[in-house]
């Protein structure tokens, strides 16, 4: 029994290293503590998100539309989850940072416009464990999107910033798709 509980305690605490911020309702609290005397602080971040709807390993899958999505020019309806990696370059065996985990749909019965709410969650660095929060409309045929940042965990509680989105490039057959970010965030530092 106490093996046992040693192996938990030390599987806990490797886990909050790993992950770089502390986590836990105590730890939220004497951070929330401190926020008087925090200075704000702005993070900016380059990568770039694979969206791949083909071939065996999907990173983006659709999971309802409705019986007209079909017959839309624009797939008005259609709701896809995502694990998209992001990446240091455009290549697909460019260093992964991080992952865009949520969901998009197809939101606009006129152009292609997607309601956009995903986690944007860091896997390297000293961001690694913490996340942003997207929640936004995308217009895909927009040379330049903006999506609001509407929150985060971790290094990232409470943030807000701006997400801006350039496709890099996009196969209209397959319908993969490489987008270019540049992400701006004001967050808290203690």
């Amino acid at each position: 029994m106490e093996k046992t509980r040693l192996v938990v305690l030390l599987c806990f605490f490797i886990v909050v290293i790993v992950q770089g911020v502390e986590l836990g309702p105590n730890v939220v609290e004497k951070w929330f503590d401190k926020l008087p005397h925090a200075k704000q602080k702005v993070t900016k971040f380059h990568f770039y998100f694979h969206d791949i709807v083909s071939g065996k390993n999907p990173s983006a899958i659709t999971i309802a539309q409705s019986n007209m999505t079909t017959k839309s020019p624009t797939f008005f309806g259609s709701v896809a989850m995502i694990d998209d990696p992001l990446t240091v370059g455009p290549e697909p065996n460019s260093t992964i940072v991080g992952r865009a985990q949520g969901i998009y749909g197809s939101a606009d019965q006129n152009e292609a416009a997607l309601l956009m709410t995903y986690n944007i969650v860091f896997t390297t660095g000293k961001y690694n464990g913490s996340t942003l929060s997207v929640l936004g409309r995308n217009p895909v045929f927009n040379q330049y999107r903006e999506m609001p940042i509407v929150g985060g965990s971790g290094v990232f509680r409470l943030a807000q910033g701006i997400a801006t989105a350039k496709t890099y490039w996009f196969n209209l057959t397959s319908g993969d798709a490489v987008v270019e970010y540049n992400v701006m965030v004001l967050h808290y530092s203690h």
